[in-house]
C-alpha cells in the first residue's frame, strides 16, 4: 500500500524540480530532463528523477507504518 501512496509526492516532486531545470535549458545530466509536448503546452519529465522519488517516499512511507 505505501508503494502507492508514495506515487503522488514523486510525481509532484518530478514535475516541480524538471519544471525549475528544464526550463532554465538545461537536460540536468544524469536526469535526462526531456520536454514534453502535451496539447501545446511544454511539460517537462524525467523517469530517473521520478524512480528515485518514487523509493524515497515509498521508503519515508514505509518507516510510517
Amino acid at each position: 500500500m505505501a508503494l502507492f501512496k508514495a506515487v503522488m509526492p514523486a510525481t509532484l516532486l518530478t514535475w516541480i524540480v524538471c519544471l525549475f531545470i528544464g526550463s532554465a535549458g538545461s537536460g540536468g545530466g544524469f536526469l535526462h530532463i526531456q520536454p514534453l509536448l502535451l496539447a501545446d503546452h511544454r511539460i517537462f519529465w524525467s523517469w530517473p528523477l521520478f524512480l528515485a522519488g518514487t523509493l524515497l517516499s515509498w521508503f519515508i512511507y514505509t518507516m510510517l507504518e
